[in-house]
């Protein structure tokens, strides 16, 4: 033990601590990150208020019949003590997001063709015009939306046309409005030992809703449960929890 930490302790014994209790205030661990007290630039699981910088179809690394929508979300500007990551990693002098930030998929599984045991077909282009009417709804841009048209005359090609259309929809849904979200996670853990998550939209259950306006009467937004929409990682023994390195070299990308 330092020197100082012996004269407080010697205080202690001798001084009982104040609360100042006139004024009322929260504390909270919400947000920070372990050890440094800072704000995470990064959102978490939970019910958020967000926006979209940028809107991405992305095919997965495993399945090249499989695709995912990614949301590139960020919250509210954060108040306080905070330092977003940089919106250019590529440039340590470019601005800062001024929220925290995500990419989330838009369900918790990628689209495509299937067909389930029950004998109901999916398909995965038809699954994806619905998932931009979701989206368009929770953000006022329904016309705009309708007004997107792609030709799809190819039978042998199905996947072009579905990348032009959502070519569009990122025309349109870029730096949106702010929304209401509930976002899940995936944990995993990286190289480093640290715990992340891999966000997605939960699926509409009941006539409950991932996404809705922040405006929006009779709310029907899926409130977050974390027994509902996480999807643990098995436990390890000293698992860190994230914490964000501070050099511009590792920004999170979006």
């Amino acid at each position: 033990m330092k020197k100082n930490d012996k004269s407080i302790n010697k205080q202690s014994k001798s001084k009982k601590m104040s609360v100042n209790t006139t004024k009322k205030s929260t504390l909270s661990t919400k947000n920070m990150t372990e050890r440094t007290g800072r704000i995470k630039p990064v959102l978490d699981p939970g019910n958020h208020v967000v926006r979209i910088n940028d809107i991405t179809f992305d095919q997965t690394p495993y399945d090249t019949e499989a695709w995912n929508i990614l949301l590139h979300v960020e919250s509210e500007p954060v108040e306080g003590e905070f330092e977003g990551f940089l919106t250019d990693v590529e440039n340590s002098k470019s601005p800062r997001y001024k929220g925290q930030v995500g990419r989330v998929r838009f369900t918790p599984w990628p689209f495509k063709d299937a067909k389930l045991p029950s004998g109901r077909e999916i398909n995965r282009n038809v699954e994806v015009l619905y998932a931009m009417i979701d989206l368009a709804k929770a953000l006022g841009l329904e016309d705009e939306l309708n007004n997107i048209e792609v030709d799809d005359h190819d039978p042998n090609d199905q996947i072009t046309p579905i990348c032009d259309y959502m070519a569009e929809c990122r025309k349109i849904f870029s730096n949106s409005d702010y929304f209401n979200a509930c976002i899940g996670g995936r944990e995993w853990e990286n190289k480093e030992g640290y715990v992340n998550n891999d966000l997605f939209l939960p699926r509409k259950f009941k006539g409950m809703i991932p996404i809705e306006a922040c405006d929006a009467e009779n709310s029907k937004l899926i409130v977050f449960n974390k027994d509902e929409h996480i999807k643990p990682l098995k436990k390890k023994d000293n698992v860190p929890s994230f914490e964000p390195t501070r050099n511009g070299n590792t920004d999170f990308e979006l």
